[in-house]
């Protein structure tokens, strides 16, 4: 718990630390050199038990880099990861950044033909990843760009056969930190296909800059904060905040996973002030019992986008929290809309203002004309600084194409600008769902689905929840004379798709319906919802196995 008071509210944009870097300093390896001159030992990054200094967090990307091209990779060069919130995967990730490869971190519930894309269309040349999940390897066999395996919590009970397998890279010197470009691609991150299998989205150097004085700005990160994010370091999320504290000057924790009985006694271990979540997490503290805990820690902000309006009051009141934080952003672009100069209040149920220094926004309908205030209608963005924004989808220039036409990037998301310039969320427009703060395209789970003997047509849609956004449904058409056992289909769909995507509801029906160009018409699939002859997984007790 910080015994420090640390003002509230937003930063005066002129107040952001390294506002306006000069661009050739934007990029994450110059940040990492400029930073650790500037404050040394001061504390900067602990995940788990091991904690580092600036200083001690640029001296490990250049030992990192050095390890990775003794391994023989080189500038350009993709390297993925499959793990936990741990310090190799921060380690991977800087490391890739200062010789000049890419990362790609992997949710590792990652399973089938999504694991097998994002491998594959990232011509990814080595992974690391944890022992335990080598197995969700062999179901895909040898795929043709990967080379080596490196292998955490070894040695490997198994090991798929056409892959080199060892350890991670040990042997390697520290090396000189390349000139990187602003624009130089420095992670691709996959995102939840919306009627294709998932994108990667590419995302250059001076991305994660931007992000970082965008949301400084924004949340209000002061140099004696400490930062605390529990979510998966391979969304963006969580893997920003390591880099807003790097800019600001601040120092952050890393927790290994979110547990809602648990968080505010590992935000008061972490000594953490300000924490990250998504709403519907925020949803899961608030159903807990109370505890002593409840307030038994120095966390004063939230920056929980998506947290329903009801939410805030009785959250700030239990928790001792003096603000939630609301907001837009993504992968693809940045945090666009939220708190901004003149507004320094986050409103309940609205998602803010666009933050015009950096970013422009408006709503559009489907010819791309914009939409009166009030009116509901696509929300588009466009950066005003060069690699603020990603820089496409890898390997997929029809998809880039598609999201970037007309010189906006095309969010798919439904929004309304109220008259007073504010924003408010509607809805997704694109086929895809959100369960547990994840993204899920139900094209990825009805392929899954379909792989099944016994599913001849598989429709997934979401439907409300109780706990979190939402939870996934899926109406099948059964192969002729087939009989469909559910325990038998859930065992299948666990080593083919990530967890939090697999349907809850399942229901069966004779034939979908279907409009005229031949797409399923899920409208009123949705609307019917859950029926009394739907088989629920949760009724009927079955727990899916995370790992």
């Amino acid at each position: 718990m910080t015994s420090v008071e640390i003002p509230g509210g937003p930063i005066a944009p002129e107040d952001v630390p390294l506002r306006f870097l000069p661009q050739h300093e934007q990029a994450l390896p110059a940040l990492l050199d400029r930073q650790a001159r500037e404050f040394g030992d001061r504390p900067l990054l602990r995940i788990g038990r091991e904690a580092r200094s600036y200083r001690q967090v640029r001296d490990a990307a250049a030992l990192s880099a050095g390890r990775l091209a003794a391994a023989g990779i080189r500038k350009g060069d993709r390297v993925a990861a499959m793990v936990g919130n741990r310090m190799e995967l921060w380690d991977l990730f800087t490391g890739c950044a200062w010789l000049g490869a890419i990362a790609v971190p992997l949710n590792t519930a990652m399973r089938g033909e999504q694991l097998r894309h994002a491998l594959t269309n990232s011509g990814a040349r080595a992974l690391l990843i944890e022992a335990d999940l080598l197995r969700h390897l062999e179901v895909l066999g040898r795929l043709p760009d990967l080379e080596e395996l490196w292998v955490l919590d070894g040695p490997a009970a198994t090991e798929p056969a056409g892959y080199r397998v060892s350890g991670p890279p040990l042997q390697g010197e520290p090396m000189e930190r390349w000139d990187a470009g602003a624009g130089d691609p420095t992670a691709i991150m996959y995102t939840s296909g919306t009627t294709g299998p998932s994108k990667g989205v590419t995302c250059p150097s001076a991305q994660f800059y931007w992000y970082a004085v965008t949301l400084i700005e924004v949340i209000g990160i002061h140099p004696e904060d400490v930062l605390f994010n529990c979510l998966p370091l391979y969304h963006m999320n969580a893997l920003m905040a390591p880099i807003e504290a790097l800019v600001a000057g601040a120092s952050c924790v890393i927790g290994e996973r979110f547990s809602a009985s648990r968080y505010w006694e590992n935000a008061a271990e972490a000594g953490g002030t300000i924490t990250f979540l998504l709403g519907a997490l925020a949803n899961r503290l608030l159903s807990q019992p109370p505890r002593p805990s409840d307030r038994e820690h120095g966390v004063r902000k939230l920056f929980a986008p998506g947290t329903a309006a009801p939410v805030w009051e009785p959250f700030c009141e239990r928790f001792g929290v003096r603000e939630i934080i609301e907001g837009y952003g993504s992968t693809e672009t940045n945090h666009c809309i939220g708190r901004a100069p003149g507004h320094p209040e986050s409103i309940p149920g609205k998602m803010g203002w666009v933050l015009d220094a950096y970013y422009e926004a408006k709503v559009v309908d489907e010819n791309d004309q914009e939409v009166p205030d009030g009116t509901p209608g696509e929300l588009v963005f466009r950066n005003r600084y060069p690699f603020s924004f990603a820089l496409g989808y890898w390997g997929m220039p029809e998809k880039t194409l598609e999201c970037y036409r007309n010189l906006w990037f095309h969010s798919g998301d439904r929004g309304v600008r109220d008259p007073d310039g504010c924003f408010r969320f509607v809805d997704r427009s694109k086929d895809s769902m959100r369960r547990l703060g994840e993204n899920i395209s139900s094209y990825e789970v009805e392929e899954a689905l379909t792989s099944h003997p016994a599913v001849a047509e598989a429709a997934v849609f979401p439907v409300p929840s109780e706990e979190s956004d939402e939870d996934v449904m899926a109406t099948l058409v059964l192969a002729p004379g087939a009989t469909l056992d559910p325990v038998d289909l859930m065992e299948h769909l666990e080593t083919r798709i990530a967890y939090f995507a697999i349907p809850r509801y399942i229901d069966t029906t004779d034939e979908l319906p279907y409009t005229t160009n031949g797409k399923v018409q899920k409208t009123g699939l949705r609307e019917r919802g859950v029926t009394p002859t739907t088989w629920d997984r949760e009724a009927a007790g079955y727990k899916i196995r995370r790992r």
